[in-house]
Formats: C-alpha cells, sequence, structure tokens
C-alpha cells in the first residue's frame, strides 16, 4: 500500500478508534490496516496508537500526526475545489505577445478583454521580434503573416491593407505619383526586413505589368509609426499599415496615394499551441479575440 493510502487508514483508526471499523469503511481487513499502522510507525520512529483487544488509542505522538494530517486533508479539498472551480470560471495569468507594430490598435481589444475578465491577469509582450510561444512560455498570440509553425494552432482573425502615404506639403512640394514607376523620383521611407536585412519591397503593382521599381532609400525607420510620422513631417513617401495611417490621415497630415496600385490586404492570426488542453482563460480569450477583431473597422 502506498505512503498516502496508509495515512488514510492510519486517521480512519484515529477518528474511529478501530482497526475493524476503519478496514470495514476502506473495504480492506483489519490485519491490512494494522500491518498499514504498523509500518508508518516504523517510518515516523514513534508509537501512534496505544491498542488494547477492544480499542485503539492515540498517543500523544498520534494526536500531533493526526492534527497535521487533518490539515493537509483540509489543503487537498480546498487544492481540488480550487482546480474544479478554475475549470469553470476564467481566472488566473494569461501570457500573450502581439506585434508592436498594431499595439495602439489592439489594446482597445484587449482592453475590453480585462473588463470582460476582470479574474484574468493578462500580461501583454508587444514586441516585432517572432517570439517562440512554446519555449518563452506564451499562451497566445496575434501575428501578421502567413502561419510557418506547425506546432501551432491557429484562426484567422481579419486583414488589413498597406497604404502608400505622403503629407500635403510634400506633395505639393514635389508632386503627386501616379504610377509605381513615379515613386523613383522621390524620397522613400522603407522597412529594414529582419531577416534579409535589405529594406522591405513594397507591395506594388503596376496595371500595364511592368516589373515592380527599384525605389530609392532615403530613410530606414525599424517602425511603421516611426516612418509615418517621418512621411507626416514631410520628409517622403512611406508604406505603412492602414491601422497606423489612420490617425495621422484623420488629422490631414497625411494623404493615401496610389491606393490603385497596392496589392491584396495582410492577414491578422490568433495563435496558441497545438495539442495543449486550453483552460477556460485561454479559451475565453480566443472567443473574445475572435468575435471582437475589428481592425479593419473604420
Amino acid at each position: 500500500m502506498d505512503r498516502f493510502g496508509g495515512l488514510h487508514l492510519f486517521m480512519q483508526a484515529a477518528q474511529t478508534r478501530s482497526f475493524v471499523e476503519a478496514g470495514r469503511l476502506s473495504s480492506v481487513s483489519s490485519s491490512a490496516v494494522g500491518k498499514a499502522v504498523a509500518r508508518l510507525e516504523e517510518r515516523l520512529g514513534v508509537r501512534l496508537f496505544h491498542r488494547s483487544t477492544r480499542s485503539v488509542t492515540l498517543t500523544p505522538e498520534g494526536q500531533l500526526f493526526l492534527d497535521h494530517c487533518q490539515r493537509i486533508q483540509t489543503e487537498m479539498m480546498a487544492a481540488e475545489a480550487a482546480l474544479a472551480g478554475a475549470r469553470t470560471t476564467p481566472a488566473g495569468p494569461l501570457r500573450i505577445a502581439i506585434p508592436a507594430v498594431a499595439e495602439a490598435a489592439l489594446l482597445p481589444l484587449l482592453s475590453g478583454f480585462m473588463r470582460t475578465y476582470p479574474e484574468i491577469m493578462l500580461e501583454i509582450d508587444a514586441s516585432d521580434r517572432l517570439v517562440d510561444l512554446i519555449e518563452e512560455g506564451f499562451d497566445a498570440a496575434i501575428r501578421t503573416g502567413s502561419l510557418a509553425d506547425s506546432r501551432l494552432m491557429g484562426r484567422r482573425l481579419g486583414g488589413f491593407r498597406h497604404q502608400i502615404v505622403a503629407s500635403p506639403a510634400y506633395l505639393a512640394e514635389r508632386g503627386t505619383p501616379q504610377t509605381p514607376a513615379d515613386l523613383c523620383r522621390h524620397a522613400c521611407l522603407h522597412h529594414r526586413h529582419p531577416v534579409t536585412g535589405k529594406p522591405e519591397p513594397w507591395p506594388l503593382i503596376a496595371h500595364d505589368d511592368t516589373p515592380p521599381p527599384d525605389l530609392p532609400v532615403t530613410g530606414i525607420a525599424g517602425t511603421a509609426q516611426g516612418r509615418a510620422i517621418l512621411a507626416a513631417d514631410g520628409l517622403g513617401i512611406a508604406c505603412v499599415p492602414d491601422f497606423v495611417a489612420r490617425p495621422l490621415l484623420d488629422a490631414g497630415r497625411l494623404v493615401d496615394i496610389l491606393g490603385d496600385h497596392v496589392m491584396a490586404v495582410g492577414q491578422f492570426h490568433l495563435l496558441w499551441p497545438a495539442g495543449r488542453h486550453l483552460s477556460p482563460r485561454i479559451r475565453a480569450f480566443l472567443d473574445h479575440v475572435t468575435a471582437d477583431f475589428a481592425l479593419t473597422k473604420g
């Protein structure tokens, strides 16, 4: 019989003051109870019971040991109750990763989730690096682009488009490009690709099937927000996601150009480790984000 089984029989015998009754309640023989108690006494090095032909009574050491066992039993019951509640009530820590480029657009959605589930402690890691969800201990992530990790499950959340933008002052001084080829005569603000180290190509299409132009590199900024602000300050033309450009477009600091020459939208995906049992807090997050995702709404 294992150690915990012996503790259970000891507690039954202490509470009933009878090896026979303890055995009956546990569906074992009184002899099995006596042997389990004897092994426990040998391991502890103390006598737990005074034994007689009619009953057993606890020694002072036995009473002390019973008090500790009862406290442990109470804690175990509380732990089981807590886990049972955790299976149904979303609560506890939840660690997610989001792209820094979309942080401002995603925060209203995440704020809504935190208000809806106040018992969940949400930890948000906003970074444009490609985090490893499994190795770094993330519960979920929102990412742009295609899914490339077979260890992850995913849901498509929605799309966004890139916009070519410049300030009204810049366009008044330098003119407004009408085709992608016209950009070759302008100051272009770029993003360096994190893998190749080269300026990232703009998603341009030419309706006359000419190849994409080789754009001049006037400046490089590591974030879409940085490129948008540089463009708003009149320093050149930038290609940024629509949710980054929107506030500056609404404020009149930027103008959208070449809209008919920009390729199809990008995608946002919600990812989480495959094969993992979903706790209520993770499932609540997945369902909330899927239902409320609204980056593409104006």
